[in-house]
């Protein structure tokens, strides 16, 4: 071997000594944890099946071009790994970890024959015996000896795994096979342009137009029975968890009439988002959605708001203008925050809903409105009115229709559906690609109790949308800041640097310095950052704002001004 051949098999035995390091058998969780990757160990004769159900249905050459295209994917998936594992490693480091990964997971046991690789320069010529490869053996056992090589996910592996690393596509072909009767495998890897028949090979990895089909049929088909089942649930209602579904099968039956509407539950479970499905699939949803944050609202304005105002009712009043109540006339009107009312607010409540007309502020004409009311509070309003806080008439009138948005605590099954639809909602709104997140950091996120509910799961992958590389996933060193402020802590004392997310604070530390490094961002540059999404967040609100960095206002708003940004301050 050459002398580039000796060092690189040097450096795969290091490779294979630290990845074993980073192989966890986590029993208590039922989990194996290679760094944030969760694996799983699975009968070969499992695999095997799976192959030969997929021959006899696709075809031979088809199930042979799905398989490669699975290990391509694979592979990839890999890169970005060894990236992030070594970063400004040397190019034999990086290129090492594919084989080693592919040893220690038990696929195959990888001897360079020939490594020639600089990724600057985009020069690479690869040559590789496989020995043991469990792919080859299953398929000698299921087919015999056979006239092509059949290591298929595995060469499909190589292929997506270099050409992620070098940038541009590099293709392997296995010109051994221990399925055609070699004692081995062995297989070449080499640029695109350097096979004659490369643009044939590439086919392969490019989708199977029946399978397409097929795929399409099933999802035509899987619609018509959605359609037929009508669960009606607006797109931007995300979950289905029991109690997710108790709680929506509630308000669909609540569409068709005009019953008032209580929606209770914590802090941050999406009570508007809920009040906002249930408007699209009532009759009233080509009429206006009105919705009031009463607690946002000083007690001096809240009756102007809600009932409108006459020209001269009060200084300051110069004109006419109606209330939120007329504007929603029609349609539906949300009360957030209810349990926060001034006792004039709650009697001149009640009789709109008892009458069905609102007088405003000033004036001395009633005017009829036709409002479906949906309040919401995560104020115990029972033991209000034993506190002589909230009118029990009141009480009795909102209390027809009650219904519990269950914690995210509860409805843990749902948080990768959230994670989801919240990644691709920052990262168009950040113009990031971001092409999910990691399994360890969504086991994090399942362990966490969520004090803040679905409102605070959406801030942390803002956050994590923000820190993660473009074009990469969400690790959990991008979900938690380790520059949390004390008084958060305290009061979420699982979250952030001393938080039960495991051990996250060495690893969040050098996480959020790879980034940097990787960015070239200097220490002002990320608080700057995060200081401009906060208040993109909030909307310019910067007492909000605060609240979501976890410092105080003047504080951010001298960090604001010092750094003479635009928006809000003093």
């Amino acid at each position: 071997m050459s002398s580039s051949t000796d060092k690189f098999s040097a450096t795969m035995r290091d490779g294979l000594a630290n990845l074993a390091r980073r192989l966890r058998f986590a029993m208590e969780e039922g989990s194996i944890w290679l760094d944030e990757q969760r694996m799983i160990l699975i009968h070969t004769g499992a695999l095997g099946a799976l192959r030969k159900e997929l021959v006899d249905t696709l075809g031979m050459e088809r199930a042979r071009g799905l398989f490669m295209r699975m290990g391509f994917h694979s592979g990839m998936r890999d890169a970005e790994l060894a990236k992030k594992l070594r970063p400004g490693d040397s190019d034999f480091g990086l290129l090492e970890i594919g084989p080693c990964l592919h040893t220690i997971e038990g696929v195959v046991r990888v001897t360079p024959v020939k490594v020639d690789i600089d990724i600057a320069a985009g020069i690479y010529d690869g040559e590789f015996l496989w020995e043991d490869s469990f792919e080859g053996d299953v398929h000698r056992q299921l087919f015999g000896i056979v006239d092509e090589p059949a290591c298929w996910m595995q060469i499909g592996y190589a292929t997506g795994y270099t050409s992620a690393l070098m940038g541009r596509t590099i293709l392997y072909r296995e010109v051994e096979c221990i399925a055609c009767g070699h004692d081995h495998c062995r297989i070449v890897g080499k640029p695109l342009e350097a096979w004659e028949d490369g643009a044939e090979v590439l086919k392969l990895y490019q989708p199977d137009p029946v399978i397409e089909t097929i795929l399409e049929l099933q999802s035509e088909v899987e619609h018509l029975r959605a359609l037929q089942r009508n669960n009606g649930k607006p797109a931007d209602l995300v979950g289905s968890a029991p109690g997710f579904r108790a709680a929506w099968g509630l308000l669909q039956r609540a569409a068709a009439s005009h019953v008032t509407v209580l929606l209770l539950g914590e802090t941050g479970v999406g009570k508007e988002r809920f009040a906002q499905a249930l408007h699209a699939v009532s009759a009233r949803a080509d009429k206006p959605f009105i919705a009031v944050n009463c607690a946002a609202i000083p007690d001096e304005l809240i009756e102007a708001e809600l009932f409108g105002v006459e020209k001269g009712a009060f200084t300051g009043a110069h004109q006419s203008r109606p209330g939120r109540f007329e504007r929603a006339h029609g349609g539906t009107l949300f009360l957030d925050e209810l349990g926060e009312l001034s006792a004039s607010a709650q009697s001149k409540l009640l009789r709109v809903l008892q009458e069905g007309e609102v007088e405003r502020v000033g004036g001395t004409e009633p005017r009829k409105v036709d409002v479906r009311l949906v309040a919401a509070t995560n104020v115990d309003l029972a033991e209000a009115v034993k506190q002589g806080t909230f009118r029990k008439d009141l009480y009795y009138r909102l209390n027809v229709y009650p219904v519990t948005i269950p914690p995210l605590r509860e409805r843990l099954d749902d948080i990768r559906l959230l994670v989801e639809r919240f990644v691709a909602r920052y990262g168009a709104r950040h113009g990031k690609k971001i092409v999910g997140i990691t399994d360890r950091a969504l086991a994090e996120l399942r362990r966490y109790d969520w004090p803040g509910n679905v409102r605070e799961l959406e801030n942390v992958i803002e956050r994590g949308v923000i820190l993660a590389s473009n074009g990469g996933q969400i690790s959990a060193d991008h979900l938690f800041l380790p520059s949390s402020a004390p008084q958060a802590m305290d009061t979420a004392p699982r979250l952030g640097v001393r938080g039960t997310l495991p051990e996250l604070r060495e690893a969040a530390v050098h996480g959020l310095l790879d980034h940097m490094a990787e960015q070239q961002l200097a220490l002002g540059d990320v608080e700057t950052v995060l200081m401009e999404a906060a208040m993109q967040r909030a909307n310019g609100n910067m007492s909000q704002a605060a609240r979501l960095l976890g410092i105080t206002r003047p504080q951010l708003a001298y960090r604001w001004k010092t750094r003479g940004m635009r928006g809000e301050g003093g």
